[in-house]
């Protein structure tokens, strides 16, 4: 999922463009999936006003597994809905993982864990649990307030890829669609109002798999890069 424009980076090109210890953003996200054994086939969801460079990208890198870019939409919702779409002639019992382009340094062990579980399940998602407090905030007309205080064992922090059997995720938007997709925020959320029997299991991801959207989360990613080719030359 490579469909954003990047307002919030403060750069000229979209966040997923950004060089990364000599690569792009990407780069680097298609390299996990096209590498992973578990992986059969690669889309780019990409903004139709970045498609060229992207095709430029797929170009250079020959990915084995890359077989579509598709343009992405308006909203993230609508990206996801272009994903689902495109692979409309799989049989139904495929399996989709989405993925932000903006969490380049997901691992190998991360998707494998995701793969395996979907082997079981229906629908996986990937989170951290949280080490802060997590506050639900309020406003008593003027100001805000802390509403509600979770126990903090309970809250996770969600990453991706997300992962469905393509049938599920298909019809959890097509009801969307006839809602007009009034309500809306990640693939697991999409599933769990429109298919709610569908419990969604919880596969554990890394620290390193951090969403790049502000500047220095991109200085972290780079100085992890950085690190990581220090050792290898040691």
């Amino acid at each position: 999922m490579a469909g954003g424009v990047g307002r919030r980076m403060g750069i000229a090109l979209p966040k997923q463009f950004a060089q990364l210890g000599g690569r792009s953003v990407v780069e680097r996200a298609v390299d996990a999936f096209d590498g992973h054994e578990g992986i059969d086939a690669v889309a780019v969801v990409v903004h139709p006003d970045w498609r060229e460079r992207m095709e430029a990208i797929a170009e250079e890198n020959k990915w084995r597994k890359l077989e579509k870019i598709v343009d992405g939409g308006s909203e993230r919702y609508l990206s996801s809905l272009h994903a689902v779409e495109a692979f409309a002639e799989e049989a139904v019992e495929s399996n989709l993982l989405l993925h932000d382009a903006a969490r380049p340094l997901v691992s190998a062990a991360v998707i494998g864990r995701v793969v395996e579980a979907l082997r079981r399940w229906e629908a996986v998602g990937v989170g951290v649990p949280s080490r802060d407090t997590v506050w639900t905030v309020g406003s008593d007309g003027e100001e805000f307030i802390v509403d509600q205080i979770p126990e903090r064992r309970t809250m996770w922090l969600a990453q991706t890829p997300q992962a469905f059997r393509l049938r599920l995720l298909r019809e959890a938007y097509q009801k969307a669609a006839s809602e007009g997709f009034g309500w809306a925020t990640d693939d697991c959320g999409m599933v769990r109002r429109y298919c709610e029997s569908t419990a969604i299991h919880v596969v554990e991801g890394d620290e390193l798999n951090f969403k790049i959207t502000t500047a220095a989360d991109l200085a972290r990613a780079r100085s992890y890069i950085e690190e990581k080719n220090d050792e290898k030359q040691c």
